[in-house]
């Protein structure tokens, strides 16, 4: 299974971007010009910093919604359901629409707890939301036999949120980490993911680069005057201000966080910030999405 969303991620980052080191939103970008005179866009290293697993984060005081869960994974991935979504979005397939119902507390409902700036895995278009959790979100609820409702929240108070019960479950491209385990219980994983680097087109410090570690060498020769951007409470937020719980040293540059990872890679192509790391599927869809705006 991992093997295949892997190899389903390969081929999207293959196919949608140009890259560097050996080789998808918000607003148009007034970045600067290449040597050719054309815009500058964003770069996606097609080198995974890190390896990491997504799993959902489970209110601590409901155990039985846990095993339930558990069992819900273990179906799709078992059943091909999990492959067929993925490819809605890494392969050829459509994505579905997922619709949010009123919260209620009179009726039967499954709270999702989300942050809708992470495509593909949870995005909006108009008031539907889209993406692999917002998928896997509305089958779980008829699983259960729930109607579901979608909170939509910054992503740091994303676990918070289940924490203080006020949500039943975090669905948001979350990395399993210790420090969230503080505010709930995590399911099984489902998903295998990795943070990546994006430059702008015109930058060749990667090019020759093969591996994590000397990508990590160059980021290391950054200088406190150096910037780079990061969604706000992700992973490359510990990654760049450094994570004893998840192993990160952190860089010697200044860590810029924004509401969402393409404001980040906006703020990039404006001359802002030197890079942005992320997620390596949100990293394809921001630049994607953003370059084909230029």
């Amino acid at each position: 299974m991992k093997k295949f969303l892997a190899l389903c991620l390969t081929v999207a980052l293959a196919t949608g971007m140009v890259v560097g080191c050996g080789s998808k939103d918000e607003g148009k970008s007034g970045g600067s010009e290449d040597e050719k005179g054309g815009a500058v866009s964003a770069k996606v290293i097609d080198i995974d910093l890190t390896n990491e697993e997504y799993a959902f984060g489970i209110d601590k005081n409901q155990p039985e919604l846990l095993e339930e869960v558990n069992a819900f994974i273990a179906e799709i991935k078992e059943d091909g359901t999990l492959d067929e979504i993925c490819d809605k979005y890494f392969g050829g397939g459509e994505p579905e629409a997922v619709k949010s119902a009123k919260l209620d507390e009179s009726k039967d409902q499954l709270v999702v707890a989300t942050n809708a700036a992470f495509e593909p895995f949870e995005y909006t278009k108009g008031e539907d939301y889209y993406g692999i959790d917002m998928e896997i979100a509305s089958l779980l609820a008829d699983k259960l036999g729930k109607e579901l409702v979608i909170q939509n929240m910054d992503f740091d108070a994303v676990c918070l949120s289940v924490g203080q019960q006020k949500c039943d479950i975090a669905m948001a491209g979350l990395t399993i980490s210790e420090d969230r385990k503080e505010y709930v219980t995590f399911s099984d994983s489902y998903y295998q993911a990795s943070q990546r680097l994006i430059v702008p087109s015109d930058n060749t410090e990667f090019d020759d680069c093969k591996d994590a570690e000397a990508v990590a060498a160059k980021l290391n020769e950054l200088k406190e005057s150096d910037v780079v951007g990061v969604q706000q409470g992700t992973t490359g937020q510990s990654y760049v201000e450094g994570s004893e719980d998840l192993g990160f040293a952190g860089l010697p540059a200044k860590c810029q966080t924004y509401k969402s990872g393409s404001l980040a890679v906006q703020d990039m192509l404006n001359g802002n910030i030197q890079y942005v790391i992320i997620d390596a599927a949100p990293a394809a869809a921001i630049s994607e999405s953003i370059n084909e705006m230029l």
